[in-house]
């Protein structure tokens, strides 16, 4: 109108990018293995999943002092595993890529705190008799400030590569609300339904949800809350507008309309399963009280946060009704009524992988376009 240029009739061009990198929502099994055997170095693959445990308990308990719901801690602990497939174990300290990952989630889901906020809470937890200190002295844990900028500025240099590793693409879907309207759907009963809630957020733990869509996740979670309800145990009287963990059991257990209906596969909810099983076994068989899995069963769907008596958001212990033994034996059942793995291609051009030269935040020239999807589902990238 005035002599402005009129975008919407002729776009200005789009600066001509070095490298293309594509968004990857989800990487099959197979690739994640592959990428986990690259950036492991030279830890066994049993201290890699320790090493794993001990983050998630970090982001867990740091993310309760914080104040953090639980989806924001959720998406950290998937940010982070999301990290160690392209970057290596060895370069990056656990901690650091805790709270890049927290501070990256809490702009995913508009719960953002300052990176001094979440440094100090996280000094807290790692640290708690400075923390007890500062709490009977009526303020916060005292430290160096070269070490506190020094923490600060390794946080933000892990978000920028944490930025990049998802291409800058900040949605975040998740398997909660899914698992509420599942088990509405299927007649699930209360109880049924906090215990598929519970292992909804222990599959945060595992790489689960870096393979599956969140509501296939979902559909793992009930069917092994329905069988932990019903091994080994009588069949009792189903009330009016329920079913039985009996009945869903032996419904998700085989193909059916329900694949159809929700758009999932009965080889992929066993293996969600027998991830998460394999995780309550392992630490059905731990003693460290810092390798618990979620703080704390949810008194509903949506769980609220309790600090009290747990200092700076250190984890509760955990009730298991589940011993070990019984769960092996509940293993053994589903693998010999198990369907053979869905053969699965993967979406991405080539191998998924990251080169940190390639990063604009390198120091380079070169020019990085960074694109929401995969290759095949980006209609012309050029």
């Amino acid at each position: 109108m005035y002599g402005e240029p009129q975008y919407y009739r002729n776009p200005p061009q789009l600066i001509p990018a070095n490298h293309l990198k594509f968004h990857h929502p989800y990487f099959t099994p197979q690739e994640i293995e592959r990428l986990s055997d690259k950036q492991r170095g030279k830890l066994s693959i049993t201290q890699e999943e320790k090493a794993r445990q001990q983050a998630c308990s970090f982001i867990d308990a740091v993310g309760l002092g914080i104040g953090f719901p639980r989806k924001t801690i959720a998406t950290a602990q998937n940010l982070y595993h999301r990290f160690y497939l392209f970057f290596p174990r060895k370069d990056f300290g656990y901690h650091d890529v805790c709270l890049g990952a927290m501070f990256v989630s809490s702009k995913m889901h508009d719960t953002l705190k300052k990176p001094r906020d979440i440094l100090m809470v996280a000094y807290a937890v790692r640290f708690p008799e400075l923390a007890a200190k500062a709490r009977s002295m009526g303020g916060e844990i005292e430290l160096e400030p070269g070490t506190v900028e020094n923490d600060r500025q390794r946080l933000l240099a892990v978000e920028r590569l944490m930025l990049e590793c998802i291409c800058f693409n900040f949605t975040a879907r998740l398997p909660f609300p899914y698992v509420i309207k599942i088990c509405r759907a299927f007649g699930a009963s209360k109880k049924l339904s906090k215990l598929a809630y519970r292992l909804a957020i222990d599959s945060f733990r595992t790489l689960v949800n870096l393979s599956y869509p969140p509501h296939v996740v979902a559909l793992g979670c009930l069917y092994l809350a329905a069988l932990l309800q019903s091994f080994e145990r009588g069949t009792s009287p189903e009330r009016e507008g329920q079913h039985t963990s009996h009945s869903i059991a032996a419904t998700l257990s085989k193909s059916g309309e329900w694949e159809k209906q929700f758009h999932a596969h009965i080889a992929d909810i066993e293996e969600i399963a027998h991830a998460v099983v394999d995780l309550l076994v392992a630490f059905s068989q731990s003693q460290n009280p810092a390798a618990n899995t979620s703080p704390a069963t949810p008194s509903s769907p949506h769980p609220h946060l309790s600090r009290s008596g747990h200092g700076h958001g250190t984890p509760a212990p955990v009730y298991a009704p589940y011993k070990a033994d019984q769960l092996i034996r509940l293993k053994i059942v589903m693998r010999e009524t198990e369907h053979p793995p869905r053969a699965r291609e993967s979406v991405a051009a080539e191998e998924p992988g990251y080169d940190t030269n390639e990063s604009p935040f390198h120091g380079g020239e070169k020019t990085v376009r960074y694109m929401f999807a995969p290759a095949d589902m980006v209609d012309d990238p050029s």
